[in-house]
């Protein structure tokens, strides 16, 4: 995968990566971590801008967002992971324009996303498992209780998406 079909420009000194769920407590969160965390242990963090939002507005009242829900601060914490206290955000039409990917977890997701922006013209909007060889979704642990699980196909999907970035992975997906 080249930086051009990632809907990434060349003239930047980073790629922005904005990493997507529903509610911007468990899922997206996660990815940004541990996307970060991957990204610095192989010399790569000066190359990427990360932040994760929702579609939804649920975890968010009267503008201010929930923080990282405590089952997935601590299964980050069990691996390792460093995290940074945050609240939930949306996502936002004007931010297509400010960021170079988008990466869903689910196929539900990725509608919401492309509502949102109105489509997706510069092919900018992907789902993470996209990069990995198994394909699906990465299932909400919020109502399946399963940090371990989704901890585990965020992990592989952003090993994935960081090594087709940089060339790590070989072609890419």
């Amino acid at each position: 995968m080249t930086k051009e079909s990632c809907g990434v420009f060349g003239d930047r000194n980073r790629i922005r990566i904005m990493f997507v769920c529903h509610g911007n407590i468990c899922r997206s969160p996660m990815a940004e971590f541990i996307f970060k965390d991957l990204a610095a242990k192989r010399g790569a963090a000066d190359r990427f801008s990360v932040a994760s939002s929702a579609t939804s507005t649920e975890e968010i009242l009267n503008g201010v967002g929930n923080p990282v829900y405590p089952p997935a601060k601590a299964e980050l914490a069990k691996h390792g992971i460093r995290f940074e206290d945050r609240r939930a955000v949306q996502i936002k039409k004007r931010d297509y324009g400010r960021y170079d990917l988008f990466i869903g977890m689910d196929d539900a997701n990725v509608r919401n996303m492309l509502r949102s922006f109105g489509g997706d013209p510069d092919g900018k909007v992907r789902k993470l498992t996209e990069y990995t060889d198994r394909g699906g979704e990465v299932a909400d642990p919020w109502y399946s209780g399963r940090f371990d699980v989704a901890y585990r196909d965020i992990a592989e999907g952003c090993a994935a998406l960081l090594g087709a970035l940089t060339k790590e992975g070989g072609e890419g997906r």
